[in-house]
């Protein structure tokens, strides 16, 4: 399996980069679409809500675990 990897955007005016598999990114990619919005509005929401939940999770854990909780939620 191909490692992480990287790419920047700018999420609430800062840029950041954020290292994921390539099977996580082709997800975000597909479930931004899903919702009609731009990959760096569904980041921003998801690290508003990491930060939030105060779990200690980085951006990175964070997105991947959206993603899987939703995989789950879409199979049962």
């Amino acid at each position: 399996m191909p490692g992480n990897q990287k790419h920047s955007l700018s999420i609430r005016g800062h840029r950041t980069s954020l290292s994921l598999e390539p099977v996580f990114w082709e997800a975000l990619k597909a479930e931004a679409k899903a919702q009609d919005r731009p990959v760096a509005q569904l980041v921003a929401d998801l690290d508003e809500a990491r930060i939030a939940r105060r779990d200690g999770l980085n951006l990175s854990s964070a997105i991947r675990v959206y993603l899987f909780e939703k995989a789950v939620g879409a199979a049962k």
